[in-house]
């Protein structure tokens, strides 16, 4: 049953997955799962406007309680493949670490999922239990046809899941230093603000909806939302673009907009944030359309059972004591805390989505280690 990590992760990288591509990534794993005992599940979802997406549930057992490994096989797109020191789907190790798109995040974590199973059975023979794996092609983009769908298909059949591992590229700077127990909420804002247009030398004549712009964000600005609590960082706002589409010196704008993206803690939720958003709004003055787009509410999974099972395994293999953390953006961990516990670890994320994706071969096996270990814990007090 012995697997190497590193190869497998190697071959996931060699399938150019780019969302929503699958390039025999989800078929890979199942073949390999297969060949481990497990019943394997690869579905498809798509609807109107969106493109097919493949996503594999696999499951060994059908009692007991069930650990469920959760993660993704799409990657974002490579760039410019001049800047790459090597080819990007090329899988190879050099100097000690495995390069290619998705070796951080999150292929390489995918793979010691696998190969963290294989070991676990290999030294453990049959135990009293279920193990699953839920993976989705569709991480990195829109969300749509992936987790939450998996989620609700195989809630329809009856599966339960006990405890869930997201192997996100959580650690910071060295493998087993952060773990995710939960994430803050993210909200987009589309703002358009509406003036009339006019000649700069008669502003009289006109309103500009620039200045108006400027005033209704520099109200969104004067003060922090809150400070903070115990497990989150102060809400912030962040303005992500302003466009005024104006060609002229000598004209003054009729509209103006803005996006702008907030990412809240749990005193907040998305409808409290659209209603205060609407109060600073009016309260500045002017005509404007505000568009609200929600990614995730903000979650907690209160330290338990899945942070002291995580806690205790990277304590083993690694001697660190993990902080746990709920910066950073969303993940699909947004999802299935509905569902039951959930915690994020894994790789170090440091070259996530940059030229030269990379992890090192001995962080691979040491992941593979803690998730292996993780199991070991879950199983022996389940």
């Amino acid at each position: 049953m012995a697997l190497d990590p590193v190869e497998l992760a190697a071959e996931l990288i060699r399938r150019p997955s780019v969302t929503p591509k699958d390039e025999g990534a989800i078929p890979l794993l199942a073949k390999t799962l297969e060949g481990l005992g497990f019943v394997c599940h690869v579905v498809e979802f798509t609807e109107e406007g969106t493109a097919p997406i493949l996503n594999l549930y696999a499951r060994r057992g059908s009692k007991g309680r069930n650990f469920c490994f959760a993660g993704h096989t799409d990657v974002v797109p490579p760039g410019d493949l001049k800047s790459w020191s090597v080819d990007p789907f090329g899988g190879d190790v050099l100097e000690g670490s495995l390069y290619g798109r998705g070796a951080s995040d999150m292929k390489g974590a995918v793979a010691c999922f696998v190969a963290a199973v294989a070991r676990f059975l290999e030294e453990r023979g049959d135990f009293d239990g279920s193990i699953s794996l839920l993976i989705t092609g569709d991480e990195e983009a829109a969300a749509i046809n992936g987790t939450k769908k998996l989620l609700d298909w195989t809630a329809k059949r009856g599966e339960k899941l006990d405890l869930c591992l997201v192997g996100e590229p959580t650690s910071a700077k060295k493998l087993g230093d952060m773990v995710k127990i939960g994430r803050r909420g993210s909200l987009n804002g589309f703002l358009t603000v509406t003036g009339i247009q006019g000649h700069t030398a008669n502003p009289h004549l006109a309103d500009n909806a620039a200045h108006r712009l400027l005033k209704m964000l520099q109200a969104l600005l004067a003060e922090p939302n809150d400070r903070g609590n115990e497990r989150f960082p102060p809400t912030d706002l962040q303005i992500s673009t302003i466009d005024i589409g104006n060609p002229t010196t000598n004209v003054i704008p009729g509209k103006a907009r803005a996006v702008f993206n907030i990412r809240f803690n749990d005193q907040w939720t998305s409808q409290k944030l659209d209603a205060w958003l609407r109060q600073k709004l009016d309260q500045a003055g002017g005509r404007y359309e505000l568009t609200i787009q929600v990614s995730g509410e903000s979650f907690l999974t209160p330290p338990g059972e899945v942070s002291t099972v995580l806690e205790r395994a990277i304590a083993t293999v690694t001697g660190l004591k993990p902080e746990l953390s709920t910066t950073g953006g969303t993940s699909h961990a947004r999802f299935i805390h509905r569902y039951c516990p959930v915690a994020e670890f894994g790789l170090v994320g440091l070259t996530m989505h940059k030229v030269d994706e990379r992890a090192p071969v001995a962080d691979l096996q040491a992941l593979t280690e803690i998730y292996r270990t993780a199991l070991e814990l879950f199983f022996a007090t389940a």
